[in-house]
């Protein structure tokens, strides 16, 4: 497995510090494959490409389904080579969608135009929320369980508009819609394993709150293993890992954005999630879903315990440092307004 093993092992650690770790693993060996149909619709954009890549190699994958406007049927031919048992199938064009989408289990969005220099995440908002909700309403319509996974930012904003189109349908199921923050999570183990010394393979840091900039909250009091850190350093640290898209956007020089770590970042997430579908037990992620772990504020990144159904259960905050309750309370209000303008935007646009 690309990164099932290690997450299996951190999670048991942070959860359920009782059982040895190798109970997940040996449950894991026995677990068996379901055949299950993942869906990546933006495949053959910056996120699409490594991510369809790593998605080829997972082996809870049975079929591999690529959508985007033009570009799949040579994405699909040159992962055709890699010998993996995954079948790989190529869809074009707003004809071909349905197709596509019939009969998946776990659907993953990219798409979208990528954050340039000098770009929000907000300054995506009119382009890419017409574009997700045109794909959850086709998902709505051709694979209504199926689980949704949506990467394209604002991610504040676009799971809130994926929600809400999804119950103008009547098919929301608020388990099934995920926003993927995973890459906060992976930007903060990388960041904190390097400033203390520490094997990344072992650090794991919960990130809460949102998907852009000071909605995102690292909670350094509750990584495993335990850091200690000044109020000084906490700052910097959780500067550092707001900005990091900013860095690479920067260092592309107007030709990308993030898209190999976030690719990395939504395979790991794709992989947990099928973990959970198969059954497996005691997988957890950080995710931005619909939550009620803060009050007036019906989104929000935190960890949740991934199952057969999607979400099983959304996880509580745990115990916040000072540090951290005071950065809680300040992003809140940016918070609360990218998920208001998504419900805004999905009120007005249902048809």
């Amino acid at each position: 497995m690309l990164l099932a093993q290690r997450k299996l092992g951190v999670a048991q650690r942070a959860h359920s510090r009782a059982a040895a770790p190798m109970v997940a693993r040996a449950s894991r060996r026995s677990l068996r494959c379901e055949a299950r149909k993942v869906a990546l619709l933006g495949a053959a954009g910056g996120i699409g490409q490594p991510l369809a890549l790593l998605l080829k190699m997972n082996k809870f994958v049975t079929e591999l389904a690529l959508y985007d406007i033009v570009g799949t049927p040579g994405v699909a031919a040159d992962l055709s080579h890699c010998n993996t048992p995954v079948k790989v199938t190529a869809f074009s064009g707003a004809e071909e969608l349905d197709a596509c989408l019939s009969g998946a289990d776990l659907v993953i969005i990219p798409a979208g135009v990528p954050r340039k220099p000098g770009m929000t995440r907000d300054d995506l908002f009119n382009t890419n929320a017409g574009i997700v909700q045109n794909l959850v309403r086709a998902a709505g319509k051709n694979c209504p369980q199926a689980v949704l996974e949506i990467i394209t930012n604002p991610v504040n904003s676009t799971v809130p508009i994926a929600a809400e189109t999804l119950k103008a349908m009547g098919v929301y199921d608020p388990k099934k819609v995920i926003g993927v923050t995973t890459l906060d999570i992976v930007r903060s183990n990388t960041f904190v394993a390097e400033a203390r010394g520490l094997d990344m393979k072992d650090v794991d840091v919960p990130v809460i709150g949102g998907h852009a900039g000071a909605t995102i909250l690292p909670l350094l009091s509750q990584a495993t293993p335990a850091v200690t850190f000044t109020d000084a350093e906490k700052a910097a640290m959780s500067e550092k890992i707001q900005n990091a898209g900013t860095v690479v956007v920067e260092a592309k020089a107007g030709k990308g954005s993030a898209t190999l770590s976030m690719a990395y970042a939504a395979a790991r997430m794709a992989e947990s999630t099928l973990l959970g579908l198969n059954g497996e037990p005691n997988i957890y992620e950080c995710a931005f879903v619909q939550s009620e772990v803060v009050a007036d504020v019906p989104f929000f990144a935190s960890k949740v315990l991934l199952g057969p159904h999607g979400v099983a259960k959304v996880m509580g905050l745990g115990e916040l440092d000072a540090f951290e309750t005071a950065a809680l309370q300040a992003m809140l209000p940016q918070l609360k307004t990218e998920i208001q303008k998504g419900l805004d935007f999905a009120k007005a646009n249902t048809a």
